[in-house]
Protein backbone atom coordinates (compact mmCIF):
# COMPACT_ATOMS: atom_id res chain seq x y z
CA UNK A 1 0.00 0.00 0.00
CA UNK A 2 1.37 3.42 -1.03
CA UNK A 3 1.35 6.42 0.74
CA UNK A 4 -1.17 9.20 -0.26
CA UNK A 5 -1.18 12.94 1.35
CA UNK A 6 -4.20 14.51 2.02
CA UNK A 7 -4.58 17.83 1.26
CA UNK A 8 -5.06 18.88 4.25
CA UNK A 9 -1.30 18.54 4.79
CA UNK A 10 -0.42 19.98 1.60
CA UNK A 11 -2.47 22.78 2.30
CA UNK A 12 -0.35 23.24 5.65
CA UNK A 13 2.89 22.23 4.08
CA UNK A 14 2.09 25.37 1.38
CA UNK A 15 1.15 27.40 4.17
CA UNK A 16 3.97 27.18 6.47
CA UNK A 17 5.97 27.98 3.51
CA UNK A 18 4.59 31.04 1.96
CA UNK A 19 3.98 32.15 5.72
CA UNK A 20 7.85 31.98 6.35
CA UNK A 21 8.66 33.84 2.80
CA UNK A 22 5.92 35.91 2.64
CA UNK A 23 6.56 37.35 6.69
CA UNK A 24 10.61 37.05 5.86
CA UNK A 25 10.67 40.88 3.96
CA UNK A 26 8.93 42.44 6.77
CA UNK A 27 10.81 40.78 9.39
CA UNK A 28 14.19 41.63 8.02
CA UNK A 29 14.80 43.38 4.93
CA UNK A 30 18.61 43.22 4.80
CA UNK A 31 19.03 39.48 4.77
CA UNK A 32 15.91 38.85 2.09
CA UNK A 33 17.98 41.28 -0.42
CA UNK A 34 20.93 39.54 0.59
CA UNK A 35 19.63 35.88 -0.44
CA UNK A 36 17.64 37.22 -3.40
CA UNK A 37 19.30 40.11 -5.12
CA UNK A 38 18.49 44.23 -4.82
CA UNK A 39 15.41 45.54 -5.51
CA UNK A 40 14.33 48.60 -7.42
CA UNK A 41 10.48 48.94 -5.89
CA UNK A 42 10.18 47.33 -2.50
CA UNK A 43 7.09 48.36 -2.44
CA UNK A 44 6.15 45.65 -5.03
CA UNK A 45 7.98 43.06 -2.84
CA UNK A 46 5.74 43.90 -0.28
CA UNK A 47 2.68 43.97 -1.71
CA UNK A 48 3.89 40.45 -3.32
CA UNK A 49 4.65 39.51 -0.04
CA UNK A 50 1.34 40.78 1.81
CA UNK A 51 -0.96 38.43 -1.40
CA UNK A 52 1.43 35.27 -0.14
CA UNK A 53 0.96 35.53 3.71
CA UNK A 54 -3.09 35.98 2.73
CA UNK A 55 -3.33 33.09 0.75
CA UNK A 56 -0.99 31.04 2.85
CA UNK A 57 -3.08 32.11 5.52
CA UNK A 58 -6.31 30.75 4.05
CA UNK A 59 -4.44 27.44 3.21
CA UNK A 60 -3.66 26.66 6.56
CA UNK A 61 -6.76 27.60 8.27
CA UNK A 62 -8.38 25.15 5.42
CA UNK A 63 -5.83 22.70 6.30
CA UNK A 64 -6.17 22.95 9.95
CA UNK A 65 -9.80 22.36 9.90
CA UNK A 66 -9.44 19.80 7.10
CA UNK A 67 -12.06 21.54 4.70
CA UNK A 68 -9.66 21.29 1.54
CA UNK A 69 -12.11 22.57 -1.01
CA UNK A 70 -11.55 22.39 -5.19
CA UNK A 71 -11.15 25.84 -4.84
CA UNK A 72 -8.90 25.44 -2.10
CA UNK A 73 -6.60 23.18 -3.97
CA UNK A 74 -6.91 25.19 -7.30
CA UNK A 75 -5.80 28.36 -5.41
CA UNK A 76 -2.59 26.43 -3.68
CA UNK A 77 -1.80 25.22 -7.38
CA UNK A 78 -2.51 28.76 -9.81
CA UNK A 79 -0.72 30.38 -6.91
CA UNK A 80 2.13 28.07 -6.62
CA UNK A 81 2.40 27.65 -10.88
CA UNK A 82 2.22 31.23 -11.39
CA UNK A 83 5.02 32.47 -8.90
CA UNK A 84 7.02 28.91 -10.51
CA UNK A 85 6.16 30.93 -13.51
CA UNK A 86 7.33 34.22 -12.72
CA UNK A 87 10.73 32.74 -11.26
CA UNK A 88 11.71 30.71 -14.29
CA UNK A 89 10.73 33.45 -17.09
CA UNK A 90 12.36 36.31 -15.06
CA UNK A 91 15.56 34.27 -13.76
CA UNK A 92 16.57 33.20 -17.28
CA UNK A 93 16.02 36.84 -18.80
CA UNK A 94 18.44 38.05 -15.95
CA UNK A 95 15.78 40.35 -14.27
CA UNK A 96 16.09 38.51 -11.06
CA UNK A 97 18.84 36.30 -9.50
CA UNK A 98 18.79 32.79 -10.25
CA UNK A 99 18.55 31.76 -6.45
CA UNK A 100 14.47 32.45 -7.67
CA UNK A 101 14.94 29.04 -9.34
CA UNK A 102 15.12 27.13 -6.16
CA UNK A 103 11.75 28.85 -5.42
CA UNK A 104 10.14 27.60 -8.81
CA UNK A 105 11.84 23.58 -7.43
CA UNK A 106 9.81 24.14 -4.46
CA UNK A 107 6.91 25.32 -6.12
CA UNK A 108 6.44 22.87 -8.92
CA UNK A 109 6.98 19.91 -5.64
CA UNK A 110 3.81 21.66 -3.95
CA UNK A 111 2.18 21.51 -7.30
CA UNK A 112 3.34 17.85 -7.47
CA UNK A 113 2.09 17.18 -4.21
CA UNK A 114 -1.22 18.72 -4.62
CA UNK A 115 -1.93 16.52 -8.02
CA UNK A 116 -0.78 13.53 -5.89
CA UNK A 117 -2.96 14.16 -3.00
CA UNK A 118 -5.66 13.56 -5.63
CA UNK A 119 -9.03 14.48 -4.46
CA UNK A 120 -10.52 12.12 -1.95
CA UNK A 121 -10.70 14.34 0.97
CA UNK A 122 -12.30 17.16 -1.12
CA UNK A 123 -15.94 17.44 -0.65
CA UNK A 124 -18.30 18.98 -2.73
CA UNK A 125 -21.23 21.27 -1.05
CA UNK A 126 -24.52 21.47 -2.36
CA UNK A 127 -27.25 23.21 -1.17
CA UNK A 128 -25.67 24.25 2.14
CA UNK A 129 -25.54 20.40 2.92
CA UNK A 130 -22.47 18.40 2.65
Amino acid sequence: MSYKPSGSIVAVLQSLFWLLTGVWPFVHLPSFLWVTGPKEDIWLLYTVSVLIVAIGGTLLMAGLRKQVTREVKGLGIAGAAGLAGIDVYYAFNDVIWDVYLLDAVAESALIILWLWAGSKEIKEVRSGKE
